[in-house]
């Protein structure tokens, strides 16, 4: 979702500009010579590599395939890639880019996780108690997303961390498992959050925490434009 979220080319909150300015909104559609499966009741339905993806400014990052491949699949017509069509996601039980099960969206090429070791400082505290302290750090730079610093967890206070049902899953970093802080009477819900077994781009920041420093107090050293 890089081109049209958070601070994309495309997103409504983009961190940079068009020279010369483009009015208007913009719809990029781009060719993906990727084999997309779907699976529905344990049976492909669609299996291709004629495939666009849709870059569209208010909506989710989406594929387009030719008309002729989705066969009896619920579809759309895409104005701006004759020819292609859009399949709703869940309309289909589960999906699959050249082998890899899919989650919520599709992965985009044009998003990067750089994970780079760092002694910028990161403190969280709780009702006055200090959860990290630190500037052995690693700043996790995702495209379109502000900088994150996440730290190992032998450098967190743990024991004030409860885990929480919460989790989520990103395309590029795998499921988070997410933590809430107790100290003493005071909860903090899902204050920080760790990628047990994240994807391969994402293997430095394994099992590391990083914090949600609108529920707590902290300062976070970032880059200009971070958090």
């Amino acid at each position: 979702m890089s081109l049209v979220a958070g601070r994309g080319p495309l997103s409504t909150e983009r961190a940079g500009w068009f020279s010369p300015e483009i009015a208007g909104d913009l719809v990029y559609v781009d060719p993906h010579p990727r084999r997309v499966q779907a699976v529905r009741a344990d049976r492909i339905v669609l299996d291709t590599e004629r495939v666009v993806l849709v870059h569209r400014r208010g909506h989710p990052l989406s594929y387009a395939f030719a008309a002729e491949a989705v066969g009896d699949l619920p579809h759309q017509a895409v104005p701006e890639a004759p020819g292609f069509v859009r399949v709703p996601w869940d309309a289909v039980d589960t999906w699959f880019e050249e082998g890899r099960e899919l989650v919520h969206y599709p992965p985009n090429p044009y998003h990067r996780v750089d994970c780079r070791p760092t002694r910028r400082t990161l403190r969280v505290q709780v009702a006055g108690v200090p959860l990290v302290d630190t500037d052995r750090t690693v700043i996790v730079f995702e495209t379109a997303l502000a900088p994150r610093l996440y730290v190992a967890s032998e450098l967190v206070r743990t024991e004030l961390l409860q885990p929480s049902p919460t989790s989520t899953y990103c395309n590029y970093k795998g499921y988070a498992k997410y933590w809430s802080a107790v100290v003493g009477d005071t909860v903090v819900q899902d204050v920080a959050w760790c990628y047990p077994e994240p994807l391969p781009e994402s293997l430095p920041i394994a099992g590391f925490f990083s914090f949600d420093l609108d529920r707590a107090d902290g300062y976070a050293q970032l880059p200009p434009g971070g958090l």
